[in-house]
């Protein structure tokens, strides 16, 4: 996970070096590297956008601060803000298509302070930026798989403005694969949005990539009562979702048993 801000400290200053060190980690151990690429942050005390961008009065500030979530948000609806990230997109791919899996960006849901408007923000315009980097992204990112974590969208519930039932389209259309942040069986809010989806779509798209994060390994399922098993969210991630990947949480207890040190061998 890496953020926009650590990435180009100054404008069209890169700093790769994190990432090139964590992929030759990743191939020591026969292992392949994904990226994702986070233009939003969940605590207050981290804006995700670099310097220049906050300060700069033609990019109106660069960041929005999140309402229901902590944090904030890279304003993608802003065209020039938009335009700076995806020239952080295309400096990526010129060094790193077909070195990594893949990149993937973080989850659509997004509720901003102050309302609708705030930032010049609209649904619409929200919903167009974020596949416009989407497309962007893969027009660069030839071998390289990029994926969309297409969650839940603002102002929308059980594809009420087609905002889902586009997105998914979309992805069809561009070969860009989608998934989420959160591998929930049977949780109603996002069978309502996106799983239902991802269920009906199964064998449509490139790339179903989905992440088991640490708030998930305590989640009890509502069709059985108890806390998901690590099999119960591979199952259901894999039989109903479609996912060809799980990013698993490294607090995950079956990987703290597979670190831990062997006795009386």
């Amino acid at each position: 996970m890496f953020s926009w801000s650590a990435l180009e400290p100054e404008k069209d200053r890169y700093d790769f070096a994190e990432i090139e060190r964590d992929l030759a980690f990743a191939r020591s151990l026969h292992k392949q590297l994904f990226i994702q690429l986070q233009d939003r942050s969940f605590a207050d005390q981290w804006k995700p956008a670099p310097p220049y961008l906050q300060h700069d009065p033609a990019y109106d500030g660069g960041v929005a601060h999140k309402e229901e979530n902590p944090g904030w948000i890279a304003m993608q609806w802003n065209p020039a803000v938009r335009d700076r990230f995806q020239h952080l997109l295309k400096a990526l791919a010129a060094r790193f298509d077909g070195r990594i899996r893949g990149i993937n960006f973080p989850e659509t849901a997004a509720d901003l302070k102050g309302g609708s408007t705030s930032h010049g923000f609209t649904c619409d315009t929200y919903f167009a930026a974020e596949l416009e980097n989407a497309a962007y992204a893969k027009s660069v990112f030839h071998k390289s798989a990029v994926v969309l974590y297409a969650n839940f969208w603002p102002c929308e519930w059980a594809n009420d403005r087609h905002y889902m039932q586009r997105t998914f389209d979309f992805a069809v259309t561009h070969h860009v694969g989608l998934g989420g942040p959160d591998v929930l069986p049977f949780q109603k809010p996002q069978m309502n949005n996106s799983y239902g989806f991802l269920h009906n779509y199964k064998g449509k798209l490139d790339l179903v990539a989905m992440a088991v994060q640490e708030p998930d390994l305590d989640y009890v399922d509502p069709q059985t009562g108890k806390v998901a098993t690590r099999r119960d969210q591979a199952d259901f991630a894999a039989d109903y979702l479609g996912a060809d990947i799980i990013f698993w949480a490294t607090s995950a207890p079956w990987l703290q048993m597979a670190k831990a040190p062997r006795t009386g061998q």
